[in-house]
């Protein structure tokens, strides 16, 4: 089965939240780090993360920066948890954000798609041009592997560049445009190529059109959570509940510092985070 048409199935088993991740040592409760390295405390509690929400969490995705800032200690955490979320035949996004082109790109893809920091997805930006997306290709080929490609985000500094016009259209059109070329060549049995788009869902006036517009492209969906994107807009971006996936990151694994028993009971309170974002966009069915 491609990975496109696992993550298809998997949205529609288990719902459209993406687990985020992101995990910094500020967020572990002080007991739970009490007498380990740094690798053991952030792998410890990515652990008891997953195995609170795995059933109910289409994919998880960890941005690699997280990692890197504790140096080899942190990315030893990250190949763990990668593993972990392997062996349990679950999916997982590394949220790299490569850019590069010829060699390098070859290299990343290699650095992502093969070895210690394997994983199912990694995210691109396409801003060097079309030949620092062309490299990862051999991967999509195969079926194995996808990538979800910057396309519209969600932070205020994507109005500097993304919506500037070529021609009638805004940049970000042109992007989408080119990447659903490559995309078309690879659809799976559900309808979706393995080229995914981040589209972030703090766009009112145009998440509609974007949906539509790359109806063959698989979404990764930030904004929702903490930063406060609409449900509504989320809810139009996925595609009768799938064709995307809706990133929830520092909520969930922060949602137990809301809690007096918090601490003791964190994967309780993360999974208590995931089953209200799929609530809070479900809401919108009858709308």
């Amino acid at each position: 089965m491609k990975i496109i048409d696992r993550l298809y199935k998997s949205v529609e088993e288990k719902g459209f939240v993406c687990v985020g991740l992101d995990t910094s040592l500020d967020y572990i409760p002080a007991k739970y780090k009490k007498d380990k390295s740094i690798s053991e405390a952030l792998f410890d509690f990515n652990k008891e993360i997953i195995d609170a929400t795995k059933d109910i969490t289409a994919i998880y995705k960890l941005q690699i920066a997280y990692y890197e800032s504790y140096g080899i200690e942190g990315m030893i955490a990250y190949r763990e948890t990668l593993k972990y979320i392997r062996d349990n035949n679950l999916l997982s996004i590394g949220d790299v954000k490569r850019s590069d082109i010829a060699a390098s790109a070859e290299q990343y893809a290699k650095a992502h798609f093969e070895g210690d920091f394997e994983t199912d997805f990694i995210t691109l930006n396409p801003y060097m041009g079309m030949d620092s997306i062309s490299p990862y290709e051999k991967y999509l080929e195969s079926g194995d592997k996808g990538v979800f490609v910057l396309l519209r985000t969600s932070n205020p500094g994507a109005n500097d560049f993304e919506v500037l016009k070529t021609g009638d259209e805004e940049l970000f059109y042109t992007v989408g445009d080119r990447l659903q070329e490559i995309n078309e060549k690879y659809i799976g049995e559900n309808g979706y190529g393995p080229i995914g788009l981040v589209v972030g869902a703090t766009h009112t006036e145009e998440v509609e059109k974007i949906r539509q517009r790359y109806k063959d492209n698989f979404f990764l969906i930030p904004g929702f959570g903490a930063q406060g994107a609409d449900s509504l807009n989320v809810y139009k971006l996925l595609n009768n509940k799938n064709g995307g996936v809706v990133n929830n990151s520092r909520k969930v694994l922060k949602a137990y510092m809301e809690h007096k028993d918090g601490e003791d009971n964190f994967g309780k309170y993360a999974r208590e985070a995931v089953i209200k974002t799929r609530e809070d966009i479900l809401a919108n069915e009858s709308l």
